[in-house]
């Protein structure tokens, strides 16, 4: 159990805020899928899925390479992978139709 002042340091804050931008990002992510799902227009659909990665894929993807014990490199390595992955996913959403 994390005592209240453990709440303040930079790693849980880190922790903490990574993980609320996940949350925000799937809900903005299930809002454009809904999108998809009432209009059928495959931009939603890639929008979704751009916005996902932004978010939750970037925190699976960090949170994995820091339990893996992955040196910093690699994890700036794997975050700007996946957020360039999930950019290219929103730029083909303006794009397509």
């Amino acid at each position: 159990m994390m005592a209240p002042l453990d709440l303040l340091a930079p790693d849980a804050v880190a922790e903490l805020s990574r993980a609320l931008t996940a949350v925000v990002g799937l809900f903005v992510a299930s809002l454009a899928y809904r999108g998809y799902r009432r209009n059928d227009a495959p931009g939603m659909r890639w929008l979704a899925v751009g916005i996902a990665s932004l978010t939750a894929g970037v925190y699976a993807a960090v949170t994995l390479a820091d339990w893996t014990g992955a040196g910093a490199g690699i994890v700036l390595l794997v975050r700007g992978l996946v957020t360039v992955a999930g950019l290219c996913a929103v730029l083909y959403a303006l794009l397509v139709e």
